[in-house]
């Protein structure tokens, strides 16, 4: 029975009632035996019936608000062919639901184009709670820790304790620097962090980057200006002390009789003369040629950069000190894994950084049997293309290990303290680094990563 008025249904509904509870009390007064059961049963029934049916307003405004509180909003409301008041239920239910859905739509579009910029910045970012438990976690981040996935703090002690503790102790507004070691990679870590919270949640937001190749550029730099200013100072005063004291040693003979043709000087004082403006001009010299060594670190030509094979680079060195190693009774041993790795490179300019390094070697060995060099070639676990040169000769101290960079700084009486910081200048420019691990009495490793 359908009716297009939600009040003529009800009002028809109640006549009906009605008129039933009349004939069941005139059956009943007229000691009807079986007319009273049967009129009372339809009475039951049409009670029900009305019931549900004034409860199907109510079942529907139950689902809108379940809908609002559980965010459902792919659900509609019909209500139609009740009558005018439900019609304008029906359009304001449907109405809010669309709005929420717009509302909803926003904020996924929001929530997603965050997550975009979130995921792929080149920042690593962690967000997790006081426990360490990780709420958060973006590509950079995985990529720079070398994990698929983290659930707690705790799981970076495999890569660093220190990272870990400074993590889980740094206060929001606060910047803090950690160095780790991850096998063949050194990673300088400036870690700042913010927190907020959410519900009975406080969330510490950390943004973590490795500058250490911004730290090696701008040392790179200071020392570079540092060079510049000195030499330049140094050849200003330099060069005319050489000038004037090879001039006077030519013409000190000549310069030895006055006017009158006398001699000044005896031959002895002549000798010790011509002796003393030797010796200034040849350390002059020697200062010139110093100076000019060192603007080399200023003066490293810009690399001609072709496709290289990595093998081919490690052969050719192995070539050209074949006969020094030999002379020194010192094995060398190549590896290269894959086999056919290659990159864009100054293949002559990262050729001439494995040289340096090999002879540092060999200087390092000359006392020693049993010598042994192994230059490796292979993708570090980050991807990069990386060259190792290690020694099993007597190690570098701790303290010697944080300054061999550093321009002018040497251990060798002969050394120029120059070739390291050539070979780190040169990564530079290769987009790359070079570190240094030592354990004395056992092994040195020079990395080289591009």
């Amino acid at each position: 029975m359908a009716f297009k008025s939600f009040r003529l249904h009800i009002v028809f509904r109640v006549l009906l009632l009605t008129l039933s509870i009349f004939v069941f009390y005139y059956s009943f007064s007229s000691n009807y035996v079986f007319t009273p059961v049967i009129v009372a049963a339809i009475i039951i029934f049409q009670a029900v019936s009305f019931i549900r049916y004034t409860d199907k307003t109510n079942r529907e405004l139950a689902n809108f608000l379940e809908s609002i509180r559980f965010s459902d909003f792919s659900r509609t409301f019909n209500m139609e062919q009740m009558g005018a008041s439900f019609n304008e239920l029906n359009s304001s239910f449907n109405e809010v639901i669309n709005d929420f859905q717009k509302v909803r739509a926003e904020k996924e579009e929001h929530f997603y184009y965050l997550q975009t910029i979130l995921q792929n910045i080149d920042v690593s970012v962690v967000a997790y709670r006081s426990d360490g438990t990780i709420e958060l976690i973006n590509k950079a981040a995985k990529k720079l820790f070398q994990v698929s996935g983290l659930k707690n703090i705790q799981g970076l002690a495999t890569l660093s304790l220190e990272l870990v503790d400074t993590l889980l102790q740094i206060k929001p507004g606060e910047s803090q620097l950690v160095k780790v070691q991850d096998d063949d990679d050194f990673l300088q870590l400036s870690i700042y962090a913010t927190s907020f919270k959410i519900k009975d949640k406080t969330i510490t937001l950390a943004t973590i980057k490795n500058i250490q190749t911004m730290l090696e550029e701008q040392e790179t730099e200071a020392w570079q200006k540092l060079i510049r200013v000195l030499t330049h100072e140094i050849m200003n005063s330099i060069a005319p002390i050489s000038s004037i004291s090879s001039t006077l040693f030519v013409s000190a003979a000549s310069l030895n009789r006055n006017t009158e043709g006398q001699i000044l000087l005896s031959p002895e004082d002549l000798d010790d003369f011509n002796q003393a403006l030797h010796t200034i001009n040849r350390r002059s010299e020697g200062l010139i040629h110093f100076v000019n060594t060192y603007r080399n670190l200023t003066k490293i030509p810009q690399p001609n950069f072709t496709f290289c094979k990595l093998s081919d680079i490690i052969n050719n060195v192995a070539n050209l000190m074949g006969e020094e190693l030999q002379a020194a009774d010192i094995k060398l041993e190549l590896r290269c894994e894959p086999t056919n790795i290659s990159f864009t490179a100054d293949g002559q300019l990262i050729e001439q950084v494995l040289i340096n390094l090999v002879k540092n070697s060999i200087q390092a060995m000359k006392e020693q049997s049993s010598g042994k060099i192994k230059i490796n070639g292979f993708f570090n676990k980050r991807g990069r293309v990386t060259l190792q040169v290690s020694d099993n000769g007597p190690g570098i101290l701790p303290d010697v290990l944080e300054r061999i960079f550093i321009p002018f700084f040497t251990t060798k009486p002969s050394g120029s303290g120059i070739g390291l910081s050539l070979s780190r200048q040169i990564l530079k420019l290769h987009n790359g680094s070079i570190t240094a691990q030592s354990v004395p009495e056992k092994e040195t490793i020079f990395t080289l990563t591009f």
